[in-house]
């Protein structure tokens, strides 16, 4: 291919502004920055990659060649299988687990053609197991192997709004749970969830929102979450009315895939893009950074997310949905990472079941949790509970 005089200029001028400017924030291509080979000495070499159910819950396990086994429980996998089975756990069979940071970019470049929250949960989960592995076999909470622990309790907000209730109930709803738990903090899901300006009843948002600031007073933390139901016109308005009730964060007013309209109000927590969030960072679209542990791949991807926001003096408060045994990964993630922002999100309305076949129970106590001390992620299941489980294929 040929290329013009006027073409040659103008790419020279192009290499110039770039080679004149400061280097760009890029911190997922550097060096692998966890360490992990230094901290679990032997190679680790993994076998095989299991999908078991139990009833209704999905549990992702690797085991080694020496029979060394990490697992952890997985959401919504039944949407997921054939992308977890098929297209991502062959690329770490055989493998050493200790280049996790290698391989998580590797499944990424073998199937870079796929996208979203169909392909990184399962990236996740797999993640995930290979962490507990890895810090079974080290003998330290996953945490350790993340950076270091620097947290032993993880203050939270309390989340899991629905839209379904009425103002009134939602308030009532964590008015009870705040005083069980004693959190310092709540989110509300306002608007009526990618409803174009649409709220779940005329007048619920507003309604709510005032009554919660009424009755839980000056010294609780809200925030609110309109699961993009907004165009950046309607946010702005909503956003001005909660601003003035004191509201601290509003998350994903306008649908997160509409950059344009993102770009003039605020994002949230869908995106699995790297190089996405680092344009939100770039131009000032965020001032909370928010990836989900699932959602955006893992725990070293969402690593790579928190030294960026970093680097722009941005601090990250991870969206979770999870409660118990699969909200451990928030848990051991928020105990590493320095600029860790507030509260956590933990999914609590006071009306929760606890499950018995796991242990510790993650219960909210003074408006903390306690990060598991264990080995792995800390979690111990029920092994008369997991004898039950069937091995899921495709």
């Amino acid at each position: 291919m040929s290329i013009s005089r006027r073409q040659l200029l103008f790419s020279a001028g192009a290499a110039g502004l770039v080679a004149g400017q400061e280097k760009r924030v890029i911190p997922w291509y550097e060096e692998p920055f966890l360490g992990i080979p230094g901290k679990v000495k032997a190679p680790v070499k993994i076998r095989s990659i299991e999908l078991l159910r139990v009833g209704a819950n999905y549990f992702l396990e690797v085991t080694s060649t020496d029979g060394a086994k990490g697992i952890c429980r997985t959401k919504q996998m039944e949407d997921y299988i054939a992308i977890l089975l098929r297209r991502v756990a062959p690329v770490f069979i055989g493998r050493d687990a200790r280049e996790i940071e290698t391989l998580v970019d590797e499944v990424y470049t073998k199937n870079y053609k796929l996208a979203g929250q169909a392909f990184w949960c399962p990236v996740a989960y797999v993640e995930q197991a290979i962490f507990d592995l890895l810090g079974k076999t080290a003998k330290v909470p996953v945490g350790e192997l993340l950076g270091g622990v620097i947290r032993k309790e993880i203050p939270v907000y309390l989340s899991g709004s629905g839209r379904e209730t009425t103002a009134e109930e939602e308030v009532d709803l964590y008015v009870r749970g705040l005083a069980e738990t004693r959190a310092k903090a709540v989110k509300f899901k306002i608007g009526g969830r990618m409803s174009r300006n649409l709220d779940a009843y005329p007048g619920r948002t507003e309604t709510m929102m005032k009554l919660a600031r009424k009755r839980m007073g000056d010294g609780v933390i809200i925030n609110a979450d309109a699961n993009g139901s907004y165009n950046a016109e309607k946010a702005i308005e909503v956003g001005r009315m909660l601003e003035g009730l004191g509201v601290n964060f509003f998350e994903e007013p306008c649908p997160w895939e509409e950059l344009g309209e993102t770009q003039k109000v605020a994002a949230g927590e869908q995106d699995s893009s790297l190089w996405r969030f680092l344009w939100m960072m770039e131009n000032k679209v965020v001032r909370i950074v928010q990836p989900d542990l699932n959602y955006n791949g893992g725990f070293v991807r969402a690593l790579r997310v928190a030294r960026m926001a970093k680097k722009f003096g941005l601090p990250i408060v991870p969206h979770n949905t999870q409660t118990g045994a699969s909200a451990v990964n928030i848990v051991q993630f928020a105990s590493a990472v320095e600029n860790i922002g507030g509260f956590m999100e933990f999914p609590h309305r006071g009306d929760e079941k606890r499950e018995s076949w796991y242990t510790p129970e993650f219960k909210i106590r003074n408006g903390t949790v306690a990060v598991p001390t264990a080995p792995g992620l800390g979690i111990a299941f029920d092994p008369a509970y997991l004898a039950k489980a069937e091995k899921v294929t495709v």
